[in-house]
């Protein structure tokens, strides 16, 4: 096929582009140029999607067999590239989020289940939540795309190239040992998706012509909290000891849902469904998801070759990880409530 990839240098993305290249597809990536190399093997335009001149000169007198949407944020920029590419490919998927349905993360939904209230050509400024863009976006592709539409709706992504760093953070936390707060029950079920199975369904679906949308959530119950920590110390082979610590304990001090301590969602009627969206849809139509274990030890790898220049850990613009002295304060005042006796360093 041949595709043209709106992004294509982080996570989902990347994972995309690689394998479009290993079976053989004709890629063209269009970015900035900013957030990361382009993968060696593409046909690689630099420019700005807010520059209506940008997506001009990208499109002209060219056609590609599909356009996959990585990095699309905005209503009415999203509206505009899908215009602007009618007639220039057959397929147009755009890549939303799980955050795009109203009543996730507090419940289970699937892809019947009502979407946030945006109008396709919204910017921030018109919506009072900014999850709701991500369905801005998806209208405004339904709308402005003549051709076959494709939505795909993420839930929680981990895997090598994580832009975020939900995972490598646990992972480099572990890696430095010791005792470690660990959040919750350790036997509460997560649904993690690895971002190449994301990828690998993407590709499948293009190829068979599909459209539509699928939520790509992984395969429920796929780990625990207790089963994820404990491949985190088994591939970094650290001497770390996870201290659970209940959540109503972590709230009374304020601890920052999924920042501070990354993927953690206490229990409670506003994120009692953040791991529960339906993937059946999707698994029945091909998607494969391979082993957390798999993902843990292949993020490992790639967190080892990030060079000291490589930027923090981030969503958004809050960065990820609760600070040693204040985790230390945390554990210290768990052991006093509960009442027990932390055994001595070897130092000690």
């Amino acid at each position: 096929m041949r595709i043209l990839v709106l992004g294509g240098t982080q996570f989902v993305g990347r994972a995309f582009v690689e394998q479009a290249l290993e079976r053989g597809d004709e890629v063209t990536t269009f970015n900035r140029g900013r957030s990361g190399p382009d993968v060696p093997g593409v046909e690689a335009v630099h420019g700005d999607r807010e520059v209506t001149a940008d997506l001009e000169a990208l499109v002209a007198g060219r056609e590609w067999d599909a356009v996959v949407d990585m990095a699309g944020q905005m209503p009415r920029l999203v509206g505009e590239s899908a215009r602007l590419l009618s007639g220039h490919a057959g397929t147009y998927l755009f890549v939303s989020s799980c955050h795009a349905y109203a009543d996730w993360p507090a419940k289970e939904v699937d892809e019947g289940s009502p979407r946030h209230e945006c109008a396709p050509d919204a910017v921030r400024e018109d919506v009072s939540m900014p999850n709701a863009l991500k369905a801005g976006c998806e209208r405004a592709v339904e709308a402005g795309f003549d051709g076959r539409v494709l939505i795909v709706n993420p839930g929680l992504i981990v895997g090598p190239y994580d832009n975020v760093g939900r995972l490598p953070w646990w992972l480099e936390r572990v890696a430095r040992g010791g005792r470690l707060v660990a959040p919750g029950d350790p036997t509460r079920p997560m649904q993690l998706v690895d971002a190449r199975d994301i990828a690998g369904f993407m590709l499948r679906q293009l190829s068979a012509g599909a459209s539509g949308r699928f939520l790509v959530t992984g395969v429920r119950s796929n780990t625990t909290w207790g089963d994820l920590l404990n491949e985190c110390i088994a591939v970094t082979g650290a001497e770390a000891e996870p201290v659970w610590i209940d959540d109503a304990f972590l709230a009374e001090r304020e601890i920052g849902v999924w920042t501070e301590l990354p993927l953690w969602a206490p229990t409670g009627p506003d994120l009692d469904g953040v791991w529960l969206p339906s993937s059946a849809k999707a698994l029945a139509h091909g998607l494969s998801c391979r082993p957390v274990a798999e993902t843990v030890r292949d993020t490992w790898d790639w967190v080892r070759s990030r060079g000291p220049e490589a930027p923090p850990y981030a969503q958004g613009e809050t960065l990820l990880g609760i600070d040693p002295a204040k985790e230390a304060r945390l554990l210290a005042d768990w052991d006093a409530r509960s009442g027990s006796d932390p055994e001595p360093s070897s130092g000690s």
